[in-house]
């Protein structure tokens, strides 16, 4: 069943100031619709002046938290960490998102659209993917009506994981690759997945979507990709996992930041980034490469420089 959006409703996005919440932002916007974030970066320079109101998170204050999510139609929920930190823990985010699936449903929302992961196990070693398992059972069990998408690598002008690729490529006259680089990735383009959001969000049907491009790469040929189409090709050679994360150590600390983790080592080398589902996104990675091949990892993207300047604009530092 389809639910018609008026520019009447309000829908509400995390982190519209950032990246993935960006892109839904305005495509909700496009359509007419109302928009209000809550974000923890109420500061941060907003992209869409006037036309999305902000409200901070919190958590610490759900009868607030409940008040900035009442009248909702839709929210669409980003809000995650890539990893834990000294200054930010998978812990806190899980309880922080059950706290916030809990005033959505006291608020009186709709619909929540929540971006998960591919291949998320409550079982699994790794925080990331059991922490992602959990709010899943969470939301379904909640009794709102729901879409969870399941994207693997985002790609865009803001992301990560490509750019820095790019990056090193630029920088480094090698590339090491964890161990055969074999296991395989399929990149969605930001606004893709921003399109997948939006188009749930009309929807009141439950559903669980793998979110993922119509690319798939081996880790080895993502790499050698990105190298051809920048200009930089290089040998990529075989490491050890542990020599890997030890070499993407020291280059966190030349830059201030955490390049890789050990749990996102074994992420990419379980296949879990993967998934034999059809495409949800029609952007191809290569196609968006090429056209910003003079931008692609000329600046480091810093995770932890996003996360403790919450005023600059989200972009590359």
């Amino acid at each position: 069943m389809e639910a018609h959006l008026s520019s009447q409703h309000l829908h509400i996005v995390t982190g519209a100031f950032n990246y993935s919440g960006k892109y839904i932002a305005a495509r909700l916007l496009q359509e007419g619709q109302r928009v209000r974030t809550i974000t923890n970066s109420p500061n941060r320079q907003n992209p869409f002046g006037g036309k999305v109101e902000a409200h901070p998170f919190n958590f610490d204050a759900p009868d607030k938290l409940v008040e900035s999510l009442r009248g909702a139609t839709v929210l669409y929920n980003n809000y995650w960490v890539r990893f834990s930190h000294a200054e930010f823990k998978h812990s806190l985010a899980i309880e922080n998102t059950l706290k916030l699936f809990d005033a959505a449903k006291r608020a009186g929302v709709e619909r929540i659209v929540h971006v998960s992961i591919t291949n998320p196990s409550e079982d699994s070693p790794l925080e990331y993917f059991s922490g992602k398992a959990r709010l899943e059972r969470a939301l379904i069990e909640s009794g709102l009506s729901y879409a969870i998408l399941r994207p693997t690598v985002l790609f865009g002008k803001e992301d990560v994981l490509i750019n820095n690729i790019a990056w090193v490529l630029r920088r480094f006259p090698v590339f090491g690759v964890f161990g055969d680089g074999q296991y395989r990735l399929q990149p969605i383009y930001v606004d893709d997945l921003a399109a997948l959001a939006v188009e749930q969000g009309r929807s009141r049907e439950n559903r669980i979507i793998d979110a993922i491009g119509p690319e798939t790469f081996t880790y080895r040929g993502l790499v050698r990709t990105i190298g051809e189409i920048i200009g930089a090709p290089r040998p990529i050679i075989p490491v050890p996992p542990v020599a890997g994360w030890f070499v993407g150590w020291i280059v966190g600390r030349l830059v201030g930041d955490v390049t890789i983790t050990r749990a996102e080592i074994d992420g990419l080398m379980s296949d879990l980034l993967y998934t034999n589902s059809p495409p949800a996104g029609e952007t191809k990675l290569t196609d968006w490469a090429k056209a910003h091949a003079d931008t692609l990892g000329v600046k480091y993207a810093s995770e932890l420089a996003r996360h403790r300047n919450r005023a600059e604009p989200y972009e590359r530092l």
